[in-house]
């Protein structure tokens, strides 16, 4: 840590002491075989580093957690199947983990330039999947500022060469999709966060314990959702453009 920025040593305050506040972990199969226990050693990992967060007043609202993994291609292949919709090949779809509003109508809206965005950037909408959740270990205050959360899926459009390109084009949607829903009316994009939109890899998090992540996505829990590799962070709140609409501070 550079102490320059930091304020000069006075009374019993000392810059030496400052360290960064963040936990990190991070497992990985040396070979690349996706497995669920990939997921599962990430999630104990960030249980480990449950003393790098902190809490307040309510002993079950934490200042951030969660976990990046590869997409778990068969399991949200099943997963829209069964919904009836068909997933294009592995790398020719993205996922994007959303945060919307409680309130249909501005959810509505929100999803609609997503949309909007998706066929500007000669993509294609390919649908829409509801996240499961179990919020019976959130503290009420948390309960309060929870989000909907939900994933769209899209398909690579023919402007897109390779998967590098479809990560830009991937890259622009979003970014487009935040700016135009913070100007909706009445306050309607309150709310609407993008944790991850990748072809390649997705994001579970919240204003969660270290110890909730995995309880609460209840995906995380299936045998089926495997990866490679898992990066977990304890304690986003210090960096609030990563937090998104669940922190308990604007961004």
């Amino acid at each position: 840590m550079n102490n320059s920025s930091l304020p000069a040593q006075q009374g019993l305050y000392d810059p030496r002491n400052e360290h960064d506040a963040c936990g990190v972990g991070f497992v990985a199969h040396i070979k690349g075989q996706a497995s669920h226990d990939r997921v599962s050693q990430g999630l104990q990992i960030l249980e480990n580093l449950t003393h790098r967060g902190a809490v307040g007043a309510d002993p079950l609202a934490g200042d951030g957690a969660g976990i990046l993994i590869q997409i778990p291609d068969q399991f949200l292949r099943d997963e829209m199947n069964w919904g009836g919709i068909q997933l294009p090949s592995a790398g020719d779809y993205g996922v994007g983990m959303l945060f919307l509003p409680r309130d249909a109508g501005a959810r509505a809206a929100c999803e609609k330039i997503v949309a909007e965005k998706i066929i500007a950037e000669g993509q294609t909408l390919v649908g829409w999947r509801d996240v499961p959740v179990d919020n019976s270990t959130l503290g009420e205050s948390v309960k309060a500022l929870e989000p909907i959360v939900r994933q769209v899926f899209i398909g690579r459009g023919e402007n897109a060469a390779d998967q590098d390109a479809f990560e830009r084009k991937l890259f622009v949607i979003r970014k487009t999709a935040e700016h135009a829903i913070s100007k909706l009316p009445k306050n309607q994009g309150k709310g609407f966060y993008v944790p991850s939109l990748s072809s390649r890899t997705i994001v579970y998090k919240g204003m969660l314990l270290a110890d909730q992540v995995g309880k609460y996505f209840v995906d995380l829990q299936d045998a089926r959702v495997v990866s490679a590799f898992s990066l977990v962070d304890q304690r986003f709140s210090p960096t609030p453009s990563r937090l998104g609409i669940w922190r308990t501070h604007s961004a």
